[in-house]
């Protein structure tokens, strides 16, 4: 918020511009950021926000007001209390209280300790946070303090390791030229080293005691979720200092390979960046949910409906018979007309019907979906052994929304890969190396490969590197020239940083982890990059130190797509060693080559076709004379004040010209163990996913390949990369008209106008023929989400096959989700494992987190969790699947059961003059939904299934009914009403028509009231337990125990309800002795029951048996397909090999920073002090199913594309 500001005079003096010339904002709202250090009095006018940070929602005192409110939003809930108060009411009420406060207290009770427990767990993670522990200059003298405590303006002391606390601009660090080094994973999942320097003019200040005495005041933008981006200025000693994004430290980050470092507050707690992109906590609740709140409203205009009849007929009735029996039958005294009586009892019968939707559904509904949670918990398929983590449910609310999910939204890093590379081929002068062949000559699989290479003749060697081709180290060892060159490049091109904490003991520190890859595959072919200063480099070649002076670094940069550096050898002589993109080298190698060229695109082609991230190799020997006066224009362009970098661009492209070819190196960027069988499973099953990254777009797109979202075989791959309003517009319409055009041309007949007419979007993805994918970058995306702009975006990206968003921030991954949630009304899930991804996770009506290696922000905003990507397919297919399923099922019974049990009070109210007496005595009216029929159901409820998990697995189109709701639906819903109702008639009808004539065995009339209660209500429990017989489609012991065992119960209740023990003990509460055992002791009261039985039950058989063999459904198919194969081996789904020709993508550092090589060149990150590095683990390939069956449809298949399809921008 804004409140008045002070200017210090010499600042004016210094060209600060005036602060108050301008109007000032509304209250709340902030221009500019205004922090002076070591002054907290002064800081403190401004009012800014504590670094205290709150995600809980409930404290002592509101914790019971707040929930009791959010409980009551439940239509449910107000309903009960609604009918709670008129049973306090005795001239309408003919029920007892309690039936209904004991229950609905029993549910607020529950729901309240359920959400009290998220909150105290909330309020853990809070006070955890809140009280880690910073170093605070506070009075000259560092000071422990609580983050929480910590304020803008305030100077804080970080060491090695630590989290930073709060969004800092960095002053000073242990490290030459103020730089330290930071790990963003938090913010943007990535993994790699990231630098940041301090300015100049502060860089000196590494004393306390000069740290004490500085005042500078800080003027930057207000709080925002801009993460790459940082705009203020400085002001200090009459001088005024730029300040950009490169200065700050920013929360989240974690300050790596620096004893420690100095930082100044510019935003705290909520202000900062990452609080910025953390999106609200949302109370999210399943469309299961939503539909019976609409249902129970529904169902209460129907309870209405039928007590203004009843109560129509009341009055009616009392008028027109009633008064006659006024003697005897006097209206109660508060009652003086026939009318009055009709109002009466229709609260009555309100009373008396409101079993349709009797509280224990809620209760029902609670105790399915924690047994649902608990399998989650205890599957032992989902449980990592590696890292000891099991699957975690970590709501009860939404299980049966994973059935039901269309979208998926997934981070790159640390979900979809390990964030792990590792050398996998090379192409050495046109020899391939990496394939291990047997005996026959053919190339093993994973399974069949020998034992690694052996590189015990090297001490230095990683001994975490595995590679499997020993015919490369024979090369090596028999001194091959071309080999030589190839690890030598490998160990000198390149801006890794060594340390070597022991002797021997050598730790790398990579840009990238692909570099690291790389210089890690030339230290254990014997080629060691031991050490560098600003002007050498040492490596140990076969045992021998050999200094190398190096003379220039060629900087990466994502436009040039390569680097270089120029090295004078001992001999004196200079050579320039280059690596890059194969699109870019390729085009600069000298004409001699062209044999060795074709042979190499080859192996490049090779390489692409498996997924691997390629570079090409090249060198080029200068003289002495020609460096020299290529240096001095190097320099020249380097001074240049305009167009530096485009001068420094066409002096670097001259030099890099004419170079001689050594070879390619292939990279695996290490995907997640069954990563690209996930997906293709979830495609199949109709899920559409969406990753959603911060990385680079070349290393989104590698990524898309390696988990086969994208592949050769589609039509095109559209990449969006427009910087502006109209470009973003033109490259969608584009893409757009494509697809249209390739629709036409299979003859659809549709035109685009015609399409875009259409207000449903899935008319586009009808029109579409062939398979299509989108790529789009963040700047673009911006653009994309804009309000005019977002249904062009959604239409394109929603015809595509495949969605890749590249380099959004965490914000922008929640509005993509919102995006979809807002237009295609379908069920989203977000998955993701770092604090980049909390956003999106809370955003989409399922969060899930992967427990991996970037923290556990994403675990703890989530709402399931479990250590793998691959887990996912269970979770959905399996469990996600089977809840729905469970849940749908167990709806459909309980509002059969009840409405046949309740319907029956309002065909006896036409029997009764409408005087609100009930068929059923009490005591079974309070029984039946707590005791005889709620153990049967929620058996069914909680382990039914339709087919075992191994053909959920393996049929997973069987997960479609779930996206389409088909399973329980207003239509379903009013079925089961309509046979509850036949069924109600039938149960009142059929004993009223037999016990009019009927009589006991001794002749006297079988027709009272008592006996007639009995018989409707056995004949009820019998009906509902057959009906839950022929609903359960998987029996287990369970089952059996509570569907017979609560029959049993029945019968055991009801004689001793009518035993002279209880009458002996409560005589006004049980008068009828022995009125159950003379009933059931009739043979005509059987007769009754099963022919009342028989017609309820046998229209449901007949309807299902015809259904099953007319219109079986997929799960029908499925378990007769099992039943006939039952001593038959499972038939597994044919997965073969495809090998993808083309589509080269180039693997160099994408993840790479450009200007670190200048960094290196100017000596400034040279280490004083040695830290232990963190060391690149490279693993053993794993290989993965390359193409899965094609998903069947029924629209006609797209005529297949061209060999060659190249990403079209």
């Amino acid at each position: 918020m804004t409140v008045p500001k002070e200017m210090p005079e010499k600042w004016a003096r210094a060209g600060a511009p005036p602060t108050w010339s301008r109007k000032k904002p509304s209250w709340g709202t902030e221009e500019e950021r205004r922090a002076r250090a070591n002054d907290r009095e002064y800081n403190e006018k401004f009012q800014y926000a504590s670094n205290c940070i709150k995600t809980s929602k409930y404290n002592i005192l509101t914790f019971l007001p707040v929930n009791l409110f959010e409980q009551f939003q439940e239509v449910a809930n107000t309903y009960f209390l609604f009918l709670l108060i008129l049973q306090l009411i005795p001239q309408i009420s003919s029920l007892s209280w309690f039936t209904t406060i004991v229950p609905l207290v029993l549910v607020l009770t529950i729901t309240a300790v359920k959400d009290a427990t998220d909150d105290y767990f909330r309020h853990k993670s809070d006070n955890q946070v809140n009280n880690r522990q910073s170093q605070v200059l506070i009075n000259g003298i560092l000071q422990q303090e609580q983050w929480m405590n910590v304020c803008v303006g305030d100077i804080i002391k970080l060491e090695n390791n630590q989290f930073v606390a709060a969004d800092l601009l960095l002053l000073s660090s242990s490290e030459p030229h103020g730089l330290c080094y930071i790990e963003t994973a938090e913010l943007d999942g990535e993994t790699n080293m990231k630098v940041r320097q301090a300015i100049p003019v502060t860089s000196e200040l590494g004393d306390i005691s000069k740290l004490a005495k500085f005042d500078g005041e800080v003027i930057c933008e207000p709080p925002n979720n801009k993460l790459d981006k940082f705009s203020g200025t400085l002001y200090w000693k009459e001088n005024k200092f730029p300040l950009s994004n490169q200065n700050m430290l920013l929360r989240g980050c974690v300050l790596r390979n620096t004893e420690w470092c100095f930082g100044l507050v510019i935003f705290a707690g909520p202000d900062t960046k990452l609080m910025q992109n953390s999106g609200r906590t949302k109370f999210k609740r399943t469309s299961i949910d939503r539909l019976m709140n609409t249902l129970v409203l529904w169902i209460f205009g129907f309870l209405v409906c039928m007590g203004v009849i009843l109560a129509i007929g009341n009055a009616i009735w009392e008028h027109e018979v009633g008064t006659r029996f006024q003697v005897y039958l006097p209206w109660d005294e508060a009652v003086d007309s026939a009318f009055f009586s009709g109002f009466l009892s229709f609260w009555s019968y309100i009373i008396i019907l409101n079993t349709v939707v009797p509280i224990s559904l809620y209760v029902s509904v609670e105790v399915i979906r924690l047994g649902h949670s608990y399998f989650i918990n205890w599957d032992k398929k989902m449980f990592c052994t590696k890292k000891r983590t099991p699957a975690e449910a970590r709501t009860t609310t939404l299980n049966e929304e994973l059935g039901q999910v269309e979208y998926i939204f997934s981070d790159k890093t640390g979900t979809l890969t390990q964030n792990i590379m590792v050398f996998n081929k090379c192409s050495i002068n046109g020899r391939s190396y990496g394939d291990v062949f047997d005996v026959p000559g053919h190339k093993a699989e994973l399974g069949e490969r020998p034992e690694p290479v052996d590189f015990s003749f090297n001490p230095l060697a990683d001994k975490k590197f595995l590679f499997w081709d020993p015919t490369l180290l024979e090369a090596v060892k028999m001194g091959d020239p071309h080999t030589h060159e190839f690890f030598r490049l490998l160990s000198l091109c390149h801006t890794v940083m060594s340390e070597e904490k022991n002797e021997g003991e050598l730790y790398y520190k990579a840009q990238s982890p692909d570099e690291g890859a790389l210089v890690t595959a030339a230290r254990n072919f014997g080629f060691v990059f031991r050490s560098r200063t600003p002007k050498t480099i040492t490596v140990h070649e076969m045992g021998e130190a050999i200094t190398y002076q190096l003379l220039a670094i060629l900087d990466f940069n994502n436009i040039r797509k390569r680097m270089s550096v120029i090295v004078r050898n001992p001999e004196g002589k200079i050579r320039l060693y280059c690596k890059g993109a194969d699109t870019i080298l390729l085009d600069r190698l000298h004409h001699s080559t062209q044999e060795l060229l074709n042979t190499t695109t080859d192996h490049l082609n090779e390489y692409a076709g498996e997924g691997l991230r390629t570079l090409v190799l090249a060198y080029k020997d200068l003289d002495e004379e020609y460096y020299e006066e290529w240096a001095e224009r190097r320099l020249q362009a380097s001074l240049a004040q305009d167009s530096r970098e485009d001068r420094l661009a066409s002096v670097y492209e001259e030099v890099e010209s004419d170079m001689m070819l050594l070879g390619a190196t292939a990279i695996e960027d290490k995907l997640q163990q069954g990563v690209p069988e996930t997906i293709a499973l979830l495609t199949l099953a109709n899920i559409k996913i969406w990753v959603l990254t911060g990385d680079k777009q070349e290393t989104a797109v590698n990524i898309g390949y390696s988990c086969k979202m994208l592949t050769d075989d589609m039509t095109e791959v559209f990449i969006v990369t427009g910087h502006t309003v109209l470009e973003v517009r033109e490259e969608l319409r584009k893409a757009r008209e494509k697809m249209m055009d390739s629709s036409r041309s299979v003859g659809n007949g549709f035109t685009y106008q015609e399409k875009l007419s259409s207000s449903k979007l899935s008319s586009v993805l009808e029109a579409v023929a062939g398979e299509y994918a989108l790529v789009i970058n963040g700047h673009s995306l911006a653009h994309a989400l804009e309000a005019d702009m977002e249904l062009e975006f959604l239409e394109t990206a929603c015809a595509c096959k495949a969605v890749i968003c590249c380099r959004v921030t965490p914000l922008q991954k929640a509005q993509v989700v919102e995006l979809v949630k807002k237009y295609k009304k379908a069920v989203t899930l977000a998955i993701g494992d770092g604090a980049n991804d909390v956003s999106m996770i809370k955003t989409a009506h399922i969060g899930v987190g992967i427990s991996g290696q970037e923290g556990i922000q994403a675990v703890l905003a989530s709402d399931y969790s479990f250590s793998q990507f691959k887990f996912l397919q269970r979770l959905l297919l399996v469990h996600g699947r089977w809840s729905y399923l469970r849940m749908c099922k167990f709806l459909c019974y309980f509002f059969y059961k009840n409405f046949a049990f309740t319907m029956v009070h309002f065909w006896f109210g036409f029997f009764c003059g409408f005087s609100a007496q009930t068929v059923y005595d009490q005591y079974f009216i309070t029984l039946y939904n707590i005791v005889y029929t709620s153990l049967p159901v929620l058996a069914m409820g909680v382990f039914d299934q339709d087919v075992p998990e191994q053909r959920s697995m393996e049929y997973p189109k069987l997960y479609e009914p779930g996206q389409l709701n088909l399973l329980f639906n207003k239509r379903e819903f009013f079925i089961c009403i309509a046979q509850g109702i036949y069924t109600s008639v039938l149960m009142f009808f059929i004993p009223y028509g037999v016990f009019a004539e009927a009589t006991r065995d001794d002749g006297t009339q079988l027709a009272d009231y008592q006996s007639f209660a009995v018989t409707v209500a056995t004949s009820l429990v019998i009906v509902v337990s057959v009906q839950i017989g022929l609903d359960t489609g998987y029996w287990t012991a369970i089952n059996h125990f509570f569907i017979w065992g609560s029959l049993a119960v029945y019968f055991a209740i009801l004689f001793a309800m009518h035993s002279n023990g209880l009458f002996d003990m409560f005589p006004n509460q049980f008068r009828f002795v022995g009125n159950a055992q003379n009933t059931l002791a009739q043979p005509t009261v059987w007769l009754t029951i099963v022919l009342t039985t028989v017609v309820c039950i046998m229209p449901v058989v007949a309807f299902r048996f015809l259904r099953l063999n007319l219109k079986p459904d997929l799960s029908d198919t499925v378990r007769y397909t099992q039943l006939v194969r039952k001593k038959q081996k499972a038939q597994h789904r044919c997965m073969r090999r495809v090998g993808r020709t083309g589509s080269r993508r180039s693997g160099y550092a994408f993840s790479h920073q450009e200007g670190f090589g200048e960094l290196i060149m100017s000596g400034k990150n040279m280490r004083l002090s040695s830290l232990a590095l963190s060391s690149f683990t490279t693993r053993s390939s794993s290989s993965w199913i390359e193409s899965l069956r094609r998903k069947k449809s029924d629209s006609a298949s797209s005529p297949s594309a061209g060999a060659d399809k190249p990403l079209k921008g």
